[in-house]
């Protein structure tokens, strides 16, 4: 299983939210670039990013601090928040990103998804964002029609060969994963899942390893110390 440690840009700072909660949020620091480095120093060999602007107005007012995240380590680089178009997916592309995550696109407009996983393959995820049960949009602020499973179900139809999924009513809580969700996830579908959300303790790791996971994301535990990213990257090979 592959550990992402996860930065979150907001006003080209790493930032975190509590539970999807924009008025929630800490700021870590004022230097991503040096959080990313630190991943590399660690261990880590994947890193997951957010433009957590971008997630609201579906703009990227964070592509020149991504840019930098890309050239200054040597990660394999994730980013998601507001990518709608597929003007976007090449301009990430171009900028040197390994991996290009639909949301709210993916649900929204299942054309755009089924054309970039053409033009790209692999190189498209989609992040699954889970509110009561159903998949949340726009940064997490609306729910739609679609149940989680279902929703999984016709990205692996278009092709996606990797989700993200996000329990909202664990992201940033420190409160744990919902090892249930993920086991019922792996169970039923056949594509890469990557576990987001309360990733809290080295346990969870170990727990969500034994579900034969893609990978897991690490976000505020490791900006609060929770976890050694070093001990939880050994921990999930």
């Amino acid at each position: 299983m592959i550990i992402f440690p996860a930065i979150d840009l907001f006003d080209k700072k790493a930032v975190r939210l509590f539970k999807g909660d924009y008025s929630k949020m800490t700021v870590y620091s004022e230097n991503p670039i040096e959080i990313a480095r630190d991943f590399e120093a660690q261990g880590a060999t994947h890193i997951h990013i957010v433009d957590l602007e971008g997630a609201k107005n579906g703009q990227t007012p964070n592509m020149d601090t991504v840019k930098k995240i890309i050239d200054g380590c040597g990660l394999f680089t994730e980013i998601g928040g507001g990518i709608r178009s597929m003007e976007v997916i090449d301009k990430y592309i171009k900028a040197g990103a390994d991996r290009v995550i639909l949301g709210t696109a993916a649900v929204k407009d299942q054309r755009l998804v089924s054309s970039a996983t053409e033009k790209y393959g692999d190189k498209i995820a989609v992040g699954i964002d889970i509110k009561d049960g159903c998949a949340a949009i726009s940064g997490w602020t609306e729910k739609s029609d679609y149940d989680f499973l279902s929703f999984g179900e016709q990205m692996q139809r278009l092709g996606v060969k990797t989700l993200i999924c996000t329990d909202i009513s664990k992201d940033g809580a420190m409160q744990g994963t919902n090892h249930s969700l993920y086991s019922e996830l792996s169970e039923k579908l056949n594509i890469n899942i990557v576990a987001s959300g309360g990733v809290s303790s080295i346990e969870d790791v170990k727990k969500l390893r034994s579900l034969n996971l893609y990978g897991a994301i690490i976000g505020k535990a490791y900006y609060t110390g929770a976890i050694s990213l070093k001990e939880a990257i050994e921990v999930a090979k």
